[in-house]
């Protein structure tokens, strides 16, 4: 059968429509955030590791590491009596292990700072920052930036807020 190049042009539409049907269902913005590390487990991370979102949006974190299991953990006291390093409004999340393939998604709604970091990778300086909405924002809660209470190699880990907004996101820098 030989196509028209009208019909081509639909059929690819149609295509394109399936492929992102979830992000125009939801009617929210989906970011995906990998988890991955080297062949040999020597270094961890997250990509982006750094990321400026709109309230509402959801995030996917997809563990795409073949030889290590990750989590996404909020710094909060109920978790691990860890220092608060999110929102004082806003709910803790743990994704518990994830392993190869696996995925957790997370909504977040309240303006301001979130730092993240993988349970058996913070010494790795395995974390993130994702940055809700905008310091004008109504509730915007940046505490997170003065909480302290992590070894010097993770503070350092944690990109810049102002760099984060300013590009959107933040890539970990690939091996060479």
């Amino acid at each position: 059968m030989i196509m028209t190049r009208r019909e081509l042009l639909i059929a690819a539409g149609g295509a394109l429509l399936a492929v992102n049907m979830p992000v125009l269902a939801s009617g929210q913005p989906h970011v995906l955030i990998e988890m991955q590390g080297t062949a040999r487990g020597e270094r961890v991370w997250f990509d982006p590791f750094g990321v400026a979102v709109k309230p509402g949006t959801t995030l996917k974190f997809l563990n795409r590491d073949s030889g290590n299991s990750h989590t996404v953990t909020a710094y909060h006291p109920a978790l691990f009596e860890r220092a608060r390093r999110i929102p004082k409004e806003a709910e803790p999340f743990n994704s518990g292990y994830l392993l190869p393939d696996d995925s957790f998604e997370l909504t977040l709604t309240i303006p301001g700072v979130y730092d993240y970091y993988c349970l058996p990778h913070e010494r790795a300086a395995m974390v993130g920052r994702i940055v809700v909405g905008k310091p004008s924002d109504k509730g915007w809660d940046d505490s997170a930036i003065k909480a302290g209470n992590v070894e010097d190699n993770v503070e350092a880990a944690f990109p810049s807020v102002k760099d984060i907004l300013t590009s959107g996101k933040i890539r970990t820098p690939r091996l060479t």
